[in-house]
């Protein structure tokens, strides 16, 4: 099975072709919505493992566009006692959903 690991939005992502992936919202799309990862930390194809120090050169992962949205809303609720403050706050964090097409290594 290959797979790669790749980083975007300060985290990291375990893909292998065919995935559908949600991260961190991306920039808009030039390309048709073709997107490249270029941060790639580790690759393994045929049983061979190859690892960055810190990325590797020259591998890529292309991925395509599939949809934008908002997560789930998380509640933040301020509370202090005896003195009947509440302050209840919402954030619903973007993320774009992009299909993992083929890890050019």
């Amino acid at each position: 099975m290959n797979f790669a690991v790749i980083k975007t939005g300060g985290k990291q992502y375990k893909v292998a072709e065919g995935d559908i992936l949600t991260v961190e919202k991306l920039p808009d799309f030039k390309d048709n919505g073709k997107l490249k990862f270029d941060e790639v930390l580790l690759v393994e194809a045929g049983g061979k493992a190859t690892i960055g120090t810190p990325t590797i050169k020259g591998v890529t992962v292309d991925a395509e566009f599939v949809e934008e949205g908002k997560g789930a809303k998380k509640l933040v609720l301020r509370y202090k006692n005896k003195v009947n403050y509440r302050k209840l706050k919402g954030h619903r964090q973007p993320y774009t959903k992009v299909k993992i097409l083929k890890i050019n290594a």
